[in-house]
């Protein structure tokens, strides 16, 4: 079973925020892409650029010359250091998905008054963004 570490309140994290997390073992980057969060690993298989830096943007396709398509606005993230482009819903490589992904664990919303700490119960009012890592 996977420790639950507490990101944030949900209210600062609106759409289009990241957060870089660091837990006892690993650097976590988690992203708020249209009200739908995604957590991967904060290090890129490439280079080890820190990917909670890196620029997100969309897909580009084409189904023939000259003929292009921009989709999945926000949910591609492009390292910083070697513009590795990754997707966020699967943590695979755009460009090299059978062999290059990045780590990814579950991140969803929680109510803060079902989070509980290890040795004492918590009472929280607001959703929190958490990660199970």
């Amino acid at each position: 079973m996977m420790a639950k570490v507490v990101v944030a309140p949900v209210a600062e994290m609106p759409p289009g925020s990241r957060r870089r997390i660091q837990t006892e073992t690993r650097a976590i980057a988690v992203f708020n892409v249209g009200g739908e969060f995604f957590a991967i690993n904060d290090r890129c298989p490439h280079g080890g650029g820190s990917l909670s830096c890196g620029v997100l943007t969309g897909l580009v396709e084409s189904d023939g010359p000259g003929r292009y398509r921009y989709s999945r606005k926000g949910e591609i993230l492009r390292c910083p250091w070697h513009a590795w482009e990754f997707d966020l819903r699967t943590g695979r490589s755009v460009c090299d998905p059978a062999r290059m992904k990045v780590r990814q664990w579950p991140a969803r919303v929680e109510p803060g008054a079902a989070l509980a700490a290890e040795t004492f119960p918590v009472s929280v009012e607001d959703d929190y963004v958490v990660v199970e890592a």
